[in-house]
């Protein structure tokens, strides 16, 4: 439902929907080893991997690009069910599916439905790509033969990203948006802000919603109002230049 911010205005929730396509996917050193194995190797061990990482570091994005490319299916973990699974098995003899991709794979709260999908992946000769934010081994299950087959599976780290990433992704989550920050203001911003991936998404969501709310561009004003936890505590009494605000 539509919300209103503090001023009145009404702020509409739609949908902010990335692009997960290999052009807009940026290369660097914190995704090398991901990217070499997920996209430049196809002789995984039991034809299983797992990339594992911290929130925003570009699991969900690589994960898409090889699912495009390899024509797999595109499973969610907080979503799969075992009657998913039986009816994804049941549809490989008369599609001929050969890969499965499974999204925030930890988040799925039926290890059987996890168990049953790593069993007939082997079983079918499939390729299973997995995500999570942890490495498979570390991932608390129950089920005995669950937890022998997330150890044995390969587990490659997306790491945090550089500062230089960092900036790509904070500057392209704004551009999505369509979020007017002038450079100064974003200069200052970037930094003061956590090295993290999930940071920046955190600010694009809030810049987002107090731009839209407000109707101004983004100033400096703004982004200590609504990123105040994020940035350091004396910066709302940092001096201000002359033309910037």
């Amino acid at each position: 439902m539509p919300i209103r911010d503090t001023i009145g205005q009404l702020v509409l929730p739609f949908a902010h929907k990335p692009r997960f396509t290999r052009a807009d996917f940026v290369a660097a050193p914190s995704n090398a080893a991901a990217r070499a194995w997920l996209l430049g190797r196809t002789a995984w061990p039991d034809r299983r991997l797992a990339l594992w990482g911290a929130r925003g570091c570009g699991k969900t994005h690589l994960l898409e690009i090889w699912a495009s490319e390899h024509d797999a299916v595109l499973l969610s973990g907080p979503d799969l069910t075992r009657d998913d699974v039986a009816r994804l098995f049941g549809a490989q003899h008369r599609s001929g599916i050969m890969a499965i991709a499974l999204d925030d794979a930890q988040g799925c709260a039926d290890e059987r439905a996890v168990l049953h999908l790593l069993n007939g992946a082997r079983e079918h000769g499939m390729a299973l790509a997995l995500a999570g934010r942890a490495a498979p081994a570390r991932w608390s299950v129950t089920l005995p033969d669950l937890q022998s087959r997330l150890r044995a599976t390969m587990a490659v780290e997306m790491r945090q990203p550089e500062d230089t990433l960092l900036r790509i992704v904070l500057l392209r989550l704004l551009a999505e948006r369509q979020i007017v920050v002038a450079h100064p203001v974003l200069e200052w911003l970037l930094r003061r802000l956590p090295r993290t991936a999930a940071a920046m998404m955190e600010v694009a969501h809030r810049l987002d919603h107090a731009a839209l709310a407000t109707g101004r561009p983004v100033t400096r004003a703004m982004a200590i109002a609504e990123l105040g936890d994020l940035l350091p505590p004396d910066a709302a009494c940092e001096t201000v230049p002359a033309g910037e605000v």
